[in-house]
């Protein structure tokens, strides 16, 4: 086999989707295993839906998660350029061919004028579709019908005899459903997806196309723009949808896990995403389920993909998370944690110190690094902002509390050193000894006035790393 070429082509109309990344991962794993190139194409001739600022969030995303592409719009490349809004005039001559072959006519009518005619099939119980009353017809014999726009359409004139089967890496052979009159000329000069990406995979060399099993229903579409244009075909592999645990397919509408975005902001380690993403409808050999890219390029094979959608099980990829946090060096975790912080906004007072100081105290006992900074937000907050849990300060801060916090402020004050090792004593001897409760009930009440919650890093290194003065302070606002 040549060097293959793949590509992805996500459109900029908001927060990148994670089958987004779910497909550049498997198209990066076959062209990194054989030696090709990966494509990262920008498919923005959707106006209406686009999104200035969603370009950069997928060069972001994507490279935050190691899916390197070799060619595209930030990177350049032999076929820039890689942005399709940026390509107009390269569409517009295949556009003409297809009009004068006949397999492309203008059309005239208006968005009230199909929907009309849409709802007057689906009360007819007949399948919806274009109509062709504008099929051979001029602009002026158009007008006369009524409910035509000065601006036409091109559609495409499907024949009766449309290649409705094809090949599919994944699938073998697989049946489609007979497409109608597609637009691939919209009124304002922009393609349609089914001509620029035809087009453009053409132009490009793109030697596969991979993608989501929705887009099955129109490949005979495609199949017939790359037959009229004469075009080679290039390999169609389509990938299950990912899916909800009620099978549903996930969108951004209904699942925020949909959003890529969305696993910076909750925390989680890029090499836990891409392990996760790796598992879903696929079979790696062997039984480890804890890998990295390197291993799942290394031995990739398109027919180890499973037809059936998976099912998008975050507490799987909360376990892979937890075990790549774990796996982390202190000094690791620590550097992770400053940068989510950072990226959250939410270094805070002090914060590089006190994070990568108090980093290992949490490390073993988290899965998400959102877990781990708000376990230690109680460091970082600014003291006008610290504010106590309202259920934990109901439960351990009432006024039968109230002693045992007052206890704890007289011990502290008596300190001479302030550390994890002199704090403990102190307290114990005061409230275990001198009030006579038992170690829950003694410190419960101490944890929630200076961490705010009643889960926290171990007690006395918390009042360590949180220093005297802002100990006392919290101590001191619980008592009264």
């Amino acid at each position: 086999m040549s060097a293959p070429r793949l590509r992805v082509a996500p459109s900029p109309t908001g927060d990148p989707h994670v089958g987004t990344a779910y497909m550049s991962l498997f198209n990066l794993a076959f062209v990194r295993r054989h030696g090709g190139q990966f494509v990262l194409r920008i498919e923005d001739t959707d106006r209406a839906r686009f999104r200035a600022d969603s370009e950069q969030q997928i060069y972001d995303t994507l490279r935050w998660l190691g899916l390197q592409w070799d060619e595209g719009p930030d990177v350049g490349g032999p076929y820039a350029p890689y942005r399709q809004s940026e390509r107009l005039d390269t569409y517009q001559p295949y556009v003409d061919q297809l009009i004068e072959a006949g397999h492309a006519y203008r059309c005239w009518c208006s968005p009230e004028r199909l929907a009309e005619m849409r709802e007057q099939q689906r009360a007819n119980k007949q399948p919806t579709g274009y109509d062709r009353l504008c099929l051979g017809k001029s602009a002026e014999e158009r007008a006369a019908l009524g409910g035509a726009t000065d601006t036409p359409v091109v559609r495409m004139l499907i024949p009766d005899d449309a290649p409705l089967t094809f090949t599919d890496v994944i699938r073998g052979e697989v049946s489609a459903p007979r497409p109608d009159d597609q637009v691939i000329l919209k009124a304002d000069g922009f393609p349609t997806y089914h001509l620029a990406v035809v087009v453009d995979d053409h132009l490009m060399g793109i030697s596969h196309v991979v993608r989501g099993e929705e887009w099955i229903s129109s490949t005979p579409k495609h199949l017939l723009l790359y037959r009229w244009l004469g075009f080679a075909e290039p390999a169609f592999a389509h990938m299950p949808l990912l899916r909800n645990a009620d099978k549903s397919k996930i969108s951004k509408r209904k699942n925020p896990a949909a959003r890529l975005t969305w696993f910076l902001e909750e925390g989680y380690l890029p090499e836990a995403l891409i392990n996760f993403l790796a598992l879903l409808g696929y079979g790696q050999p062997g039984e480890d389920e804890v890998f990295g890219f390197d291993d799942f390029s290394a031995s990739f094979d398109w027919a180890r993909v499973n037809t059936v959608g998976p099912v998008f099980d975050l507490k799987k990829l909360d376990w892979l998370n937890g075990h790549y946090v774990r796996a982390l060096s202190a000094e690791e975790f620590g550097d992770r944690l400053v940068e989510f912080a950072a990226r959250a906004d939410e270094l805070g007072q002090d914060g590089p110190v006190l994070l990568r100081t108090a980093a290992p105290l949490v490390q073993e006992r988290t899965e998400t690094l959102a877990q781990a900074l708000d376990m230690l937000r109680f460091l970082t907050v600014a003291d006008a902002d610290f504010a106590v849990d309202e259920a934990a300060a109901a439960k351990q801060l009432g006024p039968d509390q109230q002693p045992t916090v007052a206890a704890a402020v007289a011990a502290l004050e008596r300190l001479g050193e302030w550390s994890a090792a002199a704090i403990e004593p102190a307290l114990r001897e005061a409230l275990v000894d001198g009030l006579g409760l038992k170690p829950k009930f003694a410190f419960g009440p101490v944890r929630v006035a200076v961490t705010g919650r009643t889960v926290s890093p171990p007690l006395f290194e918390s009042l360590e790393l949180l220093g005297r003065e802002r100990s006392l302070a919290r101590l001191r606002a619980a008592a009264n």
